[in-house]
């Protein structure tokens, strides 16, 4: 469960960019195409960037053509929770990390197989792990 007293907060804001605040906070979207996530290819895992709990790992990525990473699967099932999005006027489903409820993105069922879904979820609220050469 997160931690929304006043000095977790300012402790975010001080650790965090105003961006990844912004969209992990505030439940807020970056402009499409502008993440540094979005054409990355690198092999490896896709970490919160607010806990580090791994999310998502590059093998399940794929280019939605939609502006924003997108993943069909998440690391495990517990990385991530949805929730219902009633904002901007319509009905989505909210993707929260598992681990501190940050706002990451939203799910949408118009993904590839093997699961369908795409996961379309903000750079901001990435960190990325190279995997080793073992």
């Amino acid at each position: 469960m997160a931690d929304n007293s006043d000095s977790s907060k300012q402790a975010l804001r001080t650790r965090l960019t105003d961006e990844q605040y912004r969209v992990t906070q505030e439940a807020g979207t970056e402009a499409p195409f502008s993440g540094s996530y979005y054409k990355h290819d690198g092999q490896g895992m896709y970490r919160c960037v607010v806990c580090g709990n791994e999310l998502f790992s590059s093998d399940t990525k794929f280019d939605s053509g939609t502006g924003w990473p997108s993943f069909y699967a998440p690391a495990a099932s517990e990385a991530v929770d949805s929730r219902e999005d009633l904002s901007h006027g319509r009905g989505r489903e909210e993707v929260v990390c598992g681990n501190c409820e940050a706002h990451l993105g939203h799910v949408f069922a118009d993904g590839p197989n093997p699961t369908g879904l795409r996961y379309c979820i903000n750079s901001a609220a990435l960190d990325f792990e190279e995997e080793q050469d073992v």
